[in-house]
């Protein structure tokens, strides 16, 4: 008998599973255009009130994963890692992960996205080094990743097409946030592109997707069970976004504070965090102990065989890497503006969505998916959650291309930061490791 969307709907709606054929069907012939937006949207709507079970989430990943060109990384020597961020403000770890890895013998062959919204994008941070090519055919990307260890690239234009197509749709239905189609929307991808195992950092806080360490640890136990599902060695760690990682928020800001990360200067929770990740995935590839593979990863930066991967990648895809050399070369915003404390205190809460929209505000990020971004502007944030400050000292400074636009983003700034006069409580850095097995709590 022939599938029809019309009763797959109802069945979604009245709280049963599809089976593989159906979800098989439906993802496919959306993708062909047989299926409308408006059938699709009920659908989606229907699994944002009645959720998946694990074997249609996963099922309805691969299905997508499928739906356009799968990666095929064997012609990379060793094993493949890739370590994938679900997006936070100042999150440069890529720009630093990726080269510790490298330079520990684990090879990372990385698809990345552009920035939208108050999120950045590691491709724009990568573009911000004059000459640095995002898009290589496939064969010299492999290539790169041979002869360095690394590369990082945009994603390719048919990487599973059936995401594009019900990302766009969950954007403009309320439908976002639902887990799991937060999940299939990011491993499909993940799967797609072909990778041995995966290293996940879901994000929680004011500048996440995820508001709640426990909705966190939700999406994480539901995206490492897919990776795992499909024969992928899968683990998240639950890191914290109610605090901007690092200081610098812009483009490339963000990539001088991940060279003076990989030089072993870098501020303590980038560098810590880094260091967790980097060492999962070692982990992942089988290169020791969590505790012995997060030891290699502080050697890479001790040594400066980190560094030189970066220099390494940015040279073999065609950028300038003195600018990595001397970040002093990287062209400079014409305009910079101190942003002032209030009253004093203590800094009890930055909103880090705020602190991103204000960067955006500058000219650091998108509106739209076709804005025009000034690589030099953004932020360095020099008083966080914790410090304590007296009126009228910085907290902050902006750069920009143009004067006019620091008035308004400094009153969204300044209406993201809290101050109090008592010191706040701790937030910790990483809440919690997700595996098939358990959920590690810190």
């Amino acid at each position: 008998m022939a599938i029809r969307m019309y009763d797959l709907i109802i069945k979604k709606r009245n709280g049963k599973s599809l089976t593989k054929e159906e979800i098989d069907y439906m993802v496919t012939s959306y993708v062909q255009g047989t299926i409308p937006d408006y059938q699709m949207s009920a659908f989606l709507m229907a699994v944002y009130f009645q959720g998946m079970t694990k074997e249609e989430t996963a099922t309805m990943t691969q299905a997508v994963a499928h739906s356009g060109d799968m990666v095929d990384l064997s012609s990379i020597h060793g094993m493949k890692v890739d370590k994938h961020s679900t997006g936070g403000v100042g999150d440069k770890t890529t720009l630093i992960v990726a080269p510790i890895v490298a330079a520990c013998g684990v090879k990372v062959a990385k698809m990345s996205g552009r920035g939208l919204g108050h999120t950045g994008g590691t491709v724009d941070k990568l573009e911000s080094i004059p000459g640095f090519q995002t898009t290589l055919t496939e064969e010299k990307f492999f290539e790169v990743v041979n002869k360095t260890g690394l590369s990082v690239i945009g994603q390719s234009g048919n990487l599973a097409p059936a995401d594009k197509k019900l990302y766009a749709l969950r954007d403009v239905t309320a439908t976002v946030d639902s887990i799991p189609l937060i999940a299939v929307s990011i491993m499909s991808k993940k799967l797609a592109a072909g990778n041995d195992g995966i290293v996940l950092d879901v994000k929680t806080g004011s500048g996440a997707f995820m508001k709640t360490v426990e909705d966190s640890i939700e999406l994480a136990k539901e995206m490492v069970s897919i990776g795992e599902h499909a024969g992928k060695k899968t683990v998240a760690l639950i890191t914290d976004m109610d605090i901007p990682l690092g200081k610098n928020i812009g483009n490339n800001l963000e990539v001088k504070e991940a060279v003076q990360t990989l030089k072993g200067q870098g501020p303590k929770d980038l560098t810590e965090v880094c260091l967790q990740l980097a060492g999962n995935m070692m982990y992942l590839a089988g290169k020791g102990s969590i505790e012995e593979c997060i030891r290699l990863a502080k050697k890479t930066l001790e040594d400066g065989s980190a560094l030189c991967k970066l220099v390494e990648m940015v040279g073999a895809q065609g950028g300038d890497s003195s600018v990595i050399l001397d970040t002093e070369k990287f062209e400079k915003a014409p305009f910079s503006y101190d942003v002032l404390a209030k009253e004093d205190g203590y800094i009890h809460d930055m909103n880090t969505e705020s602190c991103g929209i204000a960067s955006v505000m500058l000219g650091a990020g998108r509106e739209t998916k076709d804005s025009e971004i000034d690589y030099t502007a953004g932020i360095i944030i020099e008083k966080k959650t914790g410090d304590y400050v007296k009126k009228g000292e910085r907290i902050a400074v902006f750069y920009a291309s143009k004067e006019e636009l620091f008035q308004d983003a400094e009153e969204r700034y300044q209406s993201a930061i809290q101050i109090q006069p008592t010191e706040p409580a701790h937030i910790p850095l990483i809440y919690a490791r997700v595996t098939k097995d358990k959920v590690e709590r810190f």
